[in-house]
């Protein structure tokens, strides 16, 4: 099996299992975007992904993001780029200009670096804010309770509109009650988009209102 066979597998067997999963709790599977996390991943495996027809892709970092996808901007032009690792408020003007949707939104010093990047380069990517469920002091994101605050404060004071929020529950706790409680605040604060789950728990994500999933080592492979 050569490289776009294996991603191509891939990538069908996870949009299966999104289908199957969406089924399940009688959501419309088209309600869920597969976003493909191609952090560190080689070249070639990038080219079989966009042949097979996957357009949107995560990043965690704004320069290797550049590297990778600048270049290719002119040849997919449906492209979508979302970053979906922490933003330094220094890198705001670059990741403005580069991706179409930032999920990692959680201080006041980046929201105000996003406004003046945004009003400088004349464009505003989609934001999501990010919530740090598990309250897990090395993760970014902002305290559940604290949420709420933040959202109104991003809205009023900044003028974005939030449209969606992210986690990243911690590792060795079920998933699920993250992301029950992610929907809970999207909800209470009609916030409609909800960006959780990655390759181990995103079936699960889907159950739970998941409008976009993460997905790296499921349809990549394993990073060595």
């Amino acid at each position: 099996m050569d490289v776009f066979e294996e991603i191509s597998a891939a990538r069908a067997d996870v949009l299966a299992r999104i289908h199957a999963a969406a089924k399940s709790v009688g959501r419309n599977p088209a309600a869920v975007t597969l976003v493909a996390v191609s952090k560190v991943q080689p070249e070639e495996r990038i080219e079989a992904m966009l042949a097979a027809g996957q357009r949107v892709f995560g990043e965690n970092r704004v320069q290797e993001a550049e590297a990778r996808w600048a270049a290719r901007r002119a040849a997919y032009p449906d492209l979508e780029l979302r970053l979906i690792g922490p933003l330094q408020s220094n890198k705001a003007k670059e990741a403005v200009a580069l991706f179409d949707v930032i999920e990692t939104l959680d201080r006041e010093k980046l929201a105000g670096a996003l406004a003046d990047a945004c009003a400088k380069a004349g464009r505003t990517p989609r934001l999501y804010v990010q919530v740090n469920t598990g309250e897990e002091e090395q993760k970014a994101g902002v305290a559940p309770l604290e949420a709420d605050a933040f959202i109104a404060k991003v809205r009023d004071v900044y003028g974005f509109a939030v449209e969606g929020l992210m986690c990243i529950p911690p590792a060795e706790e079920p998933a699920g009650p993250h992301f029950a409680l992610l929907a809970k605040i999207a909800a209470r604060n009609d916030v409609k988009l909800l960006s959780m789950g990655m390759s181990a728990d995103y079936e699960t994500a889907v159950m739970f209102g998941a409008t976009s999933v993460r997905v790296g080592s499921a349809l990549f492979g394993a990073r060595g």
